[in-house]
């Protein structure tokens, strides 16, 4: 039976996870003096990536690194995250400050890199509750303003042209994960991914060239708002950002309508009219409005609903393994690696959905 997925706040460092202090305190001290001494706890999210919390008499900052042991190919990429986070930060986009990248796994055994912890409010339930119905209402318009703004941006002015290849992104995609589905054997196999790897590149919807950074996982508990009000401090968790298709990151944020509060950042069978949340195709339609785009045809939204939950499934899947490894970085994950059939079966079906 599947479980419902909570993070809330920081911990005390979890076993397996442990940082060399002593190591770690000595390079701060030499390359960010401001960040020591120090009282490191960590963070119940970060998912992919361990993620700890810095404390300094006077400011807190986060430090998030690869796992430890082995990982696949092109996963995990801390490096990349500082890349975007910086060039971001410097366009004005709501992200951390960052702080410094140490690439010496020496120090503490992978890649790593820290940055400003900002201050604000995360919601982990995706209908946001202690809100009115029309605080959420202003919220979800404020995480769509916030997504179109970022599909806005100008690669080039960001100095992002070469962050990943623009152009077949849904291919690139597809491949990519089917890959990592298929190499990870000690996360076994599910009959429904298997389907979805031989459907998917059949019924890729025409490419227009669109090209934009797309986030990767765009949901609110990957956002801090400010305490008081609707206004979006910081975008966290670029992980999987990239370059790519626009509507392809938007729908993977779509999601949230189809996904069952039992999987992460699920909210189908909500009633949101009562919550003041907006209709799933008013959602999309202000996104496209913002963004000039045409609202994607019926057979579209079915690829792209396919698509991103498989893209979603193929994660669960990386962590079934992670775990199998003994490298899974997350409280939650083997909560996550639970829900893989039932994430592949409903996958499945928006192949098979008229809306």
């Amino acid at each position: 039976m599947s479980q419902t997925i909570t993070f809330e706040g920081s911990g005390p460092v979890r076993a397996g996870h442990e940082l060399p202090v002593v190591r770690l305190t000595a390079w701060l001290r030499q390359h960010a003096p401001e960040v020591s001494p120090l009282d490191i706890r960590q963070f119940n999210g970060g998912q992919s990536n361990p993620t700890y919390r810095l404390d300094t008499p006077g400011k807190s900052y986060v430090l998030r690194r690869k796992p430890g042991g082995p990982v696949l190919k092109g996963a995990h990429a801390v490096e990349r995250e500082h890349r975007v986070i910086s060039a971001l930060y410097a366009a004005g986009f709501p992200v951390p400050a960052p702080l410094i990248l140490c690439e010496d796994e020496a120090v503490i055994g992978s890649t790593f890199m820290v940055m400003e912890m900002v201050e604000g409010r995360i919601f982990w339930t995706p209908t946001l509750p202690d809100l009115t119905p029309d605080q959420r209402a202003a919220h979800f318009d404020a995480l769509n303003a916030t997504i179109a703004r970022l599909h806005s941006l100008d690669i080039q002015a960001l100095g992002l042209e070469d962050y990943g290849r623009p152009g077949a992104f849904f291919a690139r995609q597809i491949q990519r994960w089917s890959r990592q589905y298929q190499e990870d054997d000690l996360a076994g196999r599910d009959p429904n991914m298997d389907r979805l790897v031989a459907w998917l590149p059949e019924n890729m919807p025409e490419d227009d060239g669109a090209a934009c950074v797309v986030h990767g996982d765009f949901r609110a508990d990957n956002l801090i708002f400010a305490p008081d009000s609707a206004e979006v401090r910081a975008v966290l968790d670029w992980e999987l950002s990239t370059l790519g298709h626009p509507m392809g990151d938007f729908t993977y944020h779509l999601m949230m309508y189809r996904l069952p509060p039992s999987m992460i950042g699920g909210f189908a069978g909500a009633d949101l009219t009562a919550l003041g949340i907006p209709s799933e195709a008013d959602y999309l339609a202000a996104y496209c409005e913002r963004m000039g785009r045409a609202p994607p045809r019926s057979h579209e939204l079915r690829f792209y609903m396919a698509f991103n939950m498989f893209r979603l499934a193929a994660i669960f899947h990386g962590i079934k393994g992670r775990i199998a490894r003994g490298t899974a970085a997350s409280a939650h994950a083997q909560t996550m690696a639970d829900n893989l059939p039932a994430l592949a079966a409903l996958a499945w079906a928006q192949t098979e959905t008229t809306s």
